[in-house]
């Protein structure tokens, strides 16, 4: 028998969904691309939200910041649910590697009392910063316009919980476990006056209205001040004293951080580059936010680095300054 093997090839008809077609042309899409454009609910609403009448339950009015496209406030990234929790699975095993190494050895109980007291009451409280950064970007979530920036906002509320935990997991192994370092922590961010300036700023961004702002106030201002502060500064101050321990622990925080400054630098770029008014708007908010961070923080500066804080502080500020100013926001 004779067996004629051939190969065929059929053109299909499109290459993608019309609507990324209308876009980016009929050829295949990433992943990024389906998951993300033009997914964002605009017609056929039931009704107006009780809460806010004049409105849309979603609406790109809630922001004064104006786009031809919201779908251009894109995530260089290009995370979806898939590619996301990917990346924070293999992160995740490579810090838990970490922690047990610390524990099994003990590290953190190994370094002197008085460090041990001030990690647990100037770094462990920040678990409650996370927590309320957690709750802005939850805001974006909820009341931003586009798949673009609502599906990075909420993959961050997730990323700011983690936080959370990875600095009570800090608290943990400083305390064997019994939890006393994290009523510590608490009582710290809720008594202490060093701290409450912050926590005022923080509970300011709870009742801001405008989810852009929000953005800008939260993971553009407060993260740029507060991150190199507490978790490169403060550790680059313990180990020239006490060796590497706890860089073990705040090494993925400063990681996540850089990571995301890329996700935050694009969005903001993008939306003062779009218009003169619209760059108005982001400088006002980044001056304002700016100001009251940088005041909020200088008490625990000056905790953390005594007669050196003021200094730290404004070196830290003047990076940020750089940072606003490649991003065309003056």
């Amino acid at each position: 028998m004779h067996v004629d093997i051939r190969t065929v090839n059929v053109k299909p008809l499109r290459n993608t969904f019309d609507h990324l077609a209308a876009r980016f042309g009929d050829k295949a899409a990433t992943r990024y691309q389906e998951a993300t454009f033009d997914v964002q609910p605009e017609t056929n609403f039931h009704y107006k939200p009780l809460w806010d009448p004049e409105r849309e339950i979603f609406d790109k009015r809630r922001t004064a910041i104006v786009m031809k496209d919201f779908y251009a406030l894109k995530d260089p990234r290009q995370f979806f649910y898939g590619s996301y929790t990917m990346t924070r699975a293999k992160q995740q095993e490579a810090l838990d590697g970490h922690m047990q190494f610390i524990e099994k050895r003990d590290l953190m109980r190994h370094l002197p009392e008085d460090v041990q007291n001030a990690i647990i009451t100037l770094l462990v409280p920040m678990r409650h910063y996370e927590w309320g950064a957690n709750m802005a970007n939850a805001q974006i979530a909820a009341y931003g316009w586009g798949t673009a920036i609502t599906q990075a906002a909420m993959m961050a509320t997730m990323d700011r919980l983690g936080m959370a935990q990875h600095l009570s997991r800090l608290g943990l192994l400083l305390d064997g476990n019994q939890g006393t370092s994290l009523q510590t922590a608490k009582t710290e961010w809720t008594d202490n006056p060093a701290f409450q300036p912050l926590r005022n700023r923080v509970e300011d961004i709870f009742v801001t209205k405008d989810w852009f702002e929000t953005m800008v106030a939260q993971n553009l201002v407060a993260d740029a001040l507060v991150y190199p502060l507490f978790f490169l500064h403060y550790d680059n101050r313990v180990i020239s004293m006490h060796g590497q321990a706890l860089s073990l622990v705040l090494d993925y925080m400063m990681k996540w951080y850089q990571e995301t400054s890329k996700w935050v630098d694009a969005v903001v770029k993008t939306a003062a580059a779009e218009s003169p008014e619209n760059k108005a708007l982001v400088a006002g908010w980044i001056a304002k936010w700016r100001g009251g961070f940088a005041e909020a923080l200088a008490p625990l500066s000056a905790r953390m680095f005594g007669a050196d804080g003021d200094a730290v502080l404004a070196e830290i500020v003047a990076a940020f300054d750089q940072r606003v100013a490649k991003l065309g926001v003056v």
